[in-house]
């Protein structure tokens, strides 16, 4: 059994790609979670006796804890007084300024006896606040908590069917997954960490389809799903060995996706992002899950419904939110379509890969989702996008690089063949690729040639060609001697190879 010792916070979605993430306190976590804010209560209103600043807020806080610490040893507090407290607590915990006493060791196990122990769930839950918020914002209070072996209680209090429960719970085990050695596998084989999650989210797929597709309101249903989702991640993120102990929890998030009323004004805000995310990290491969992927009466339906969110997506989002937001959701389309039956990839195909009204103009200039997709394959702000944009195009195209060059043209495959030291096919050269006998097409631009532009005005003379020829020949030699590039100059190999021939002075073309 493989202990995880002081995990890094490594790229996230190495299923296709390598990416960095924003952590929580600011080091690098995975990019799709959203940015986590100290945990808020659901009813709690604030105490306006926490008002105290410096020394004074110092003062408070080490009361409060003192406090707290000493109802444990000897009940010295009624109900009403320590929730009271812990309320307080949670409020000037939320700047960790003059707030020290809440971070240290006998603060965190004083927390966790409260959230673990107590027989009042107001009481535990107003503790796990607090417990979540310093996990939040010290991060060395996480290894705190992992050794004081709550293990059994944590997982047990997961399984709970309270929307608040599970939301500050899978925080803190989330929170735990970065920066210590807890042992997840341990937490799987032993603790049923699986189980409790995968519970869980059938619970949400059941609430999220129910109710006539009337969208769920209340946002702690949407931020507990949203804290599952991130913790399914980053659990089968680090021990990819248990993955298949969340298979089942496949059919409810695709269930979800497919069928959950959603209120949002972006197609991947919350909680649709972190769905996706986590649908990410498992085997969608799994035989067992293939029924629920492509259901016999409508097989193209996630497809179909993921490729509607891209389309959306295509047209609200920056580059800044492309990288981290749409990537995803490429990848798990990809996924999708690596284990389709045959008429699943036909109709993904034909959503994602060029059509002929695309092809009138040079590719990637029309309006169009795959249009769309293509200028993405070469956005230098986004480069793990643009790598998963061509793999899933290169993937549409049985991975073949001449199909390749077909289907998005020589002047989109290039790079990406190039990068994988793939030869240019013979077809880049033919200028019928994918095209009819009476309608061929553009190998480089993927433009029907009889739909190009023809250049206006009288063609060259011969004179005005031997002086852009002479032109060329001196700009070729200039950038090679300025170090610029490295290259055999092709006017000069031209002449070598006695392709070019010396024209007499009364020379006159006809």
């Amino acid at each position: 059994m493989v202990q995880q010792s002081s995990r890094p916070l490594s790229g996230a979605f190495r299923r296709m790609f390598s990416s960095s993430r924003s952590h929580p306190n600011g080091l690098k976590e995975s990019s799709h979670q959203p940015q986590i804010q100290p945990s808020q209560p659901k009813m709690a209103q604030p105490n306006q006796n926490a008002t105290a600043t410096g020394p004074a807020k110092l003062a408070a806080v080490t009361s409060l804890v003192e406090k707290l610490s000493e109802d444990l040893n000897s009940v010295s507090l009624l109900p009403q007084e320590r929730d009271a407290a812990l309320e307080q607590l949670k409020i000037y915990g939320r700047e960790p300024q003059n707030a020290d006493p809440i971070f240290t060791k006998e603060a965190v196990e004083m927390l966790t006896r409260h959230a673990f122990n107590s027989p009042s769930s107001t009481t535990s839950r107003n503790a796990l606040r607090v417990l979540c918020n310093a996990l939040l914002l010290k991060p060395e209070t996480r290894q705190m908590f992992v050794n004081l072996g709550y293990e059994a209680k944590v997982c047990s209090k997961l399984k709970s069917d309270n929307r608040d429960d599970e939301f500050l719970v899978s925080r803190i085990l989330f929170l735990t997954t970065y920066g210590t050695n807890t042992n997840l596998v341990d937490l799987i084989d032993k603790r049923h960490l699986a189980d409790a999650i995968n519970k869980n989210v059938e619970r949400h797929a059941k609430r999220w389809t129910a109710a006539n597709s009337t969208p769920i309101t209340d946002p702690m249903d949407i931020m507990a799903l949203s804290e599952t989702m991130k913790l399914l991640f980053n659990v089968t993120h680090h021990c990819k060995d248990r993955i298949s102990s969340f298979t089942p929890a496949i059919p409810h998030i695709v269930t979800m996706l497919r069928k959950g009323a959603f209120k949002s004004s972006k197609p991947l805000d919350l909680p649709i992002s972190p769905l996706i995310n986590a649908l990410l990290n498992l085997d969608t491969g799994a035989k067992d899950v293939q029924s629920s992927l492509y259901p016999h009466d409508d097989p193209t339906a996630l497809a179909d419904r993921l490729i509607d969110m891209l389309t959306r997506s295509s047209k609200v989002y920056n580059n800044d939110e492309l990288e981290t937001t749409v990537t995803p959701l490429l990848g798990v389309i990809r996924a999708i379509y690596e284990y389709a039956p045959t008429d699943v990839k036909d109709f993904i195909r034909t959503k994602l890969l060029p059509k002929a009204a695309d092809r009138t103009q040079v590719l990637g200039r029309s309006d169009s989702l795959p249009s769309w997709l293509l200028r993405n394959s070469t956005n230098a702000m986004t480069p793990q996008l643009r790598e998963t944009i061509s793999n899933l195009f290169f993937d549409m195209s049985d991975k073949d690089a001449s199909t390749f060059v077909e289907n998005v043209g020589y002047g989109f495959a290039s790079g990406f063949l190039f990068s994988r030291g793939l030869p240019v096919p013979q077809n880049a050269s033919e200028a019928n690729a994918q095209g009819t006998a009476t309608r061929p097409i553009n190998p480089i631009t993927g433009q029907f040639i009889d739909a190009e532009k023809q250049p206006e005005g009288p063609e060259m003379t011969e004179e005005e060609r031997e002086r852009e020829a002479e032109r060329l020949f001196v700009l070729f030699e200039r950038l090679n001697a300025n170090g610029i590039i490295s290259a055999e100059n092709p006017m000069r190999t031209a002449v070598q190879e006695g392709r070019f021939e010396e024209l007499p002075d009364d020379y006159e073309s006809d």
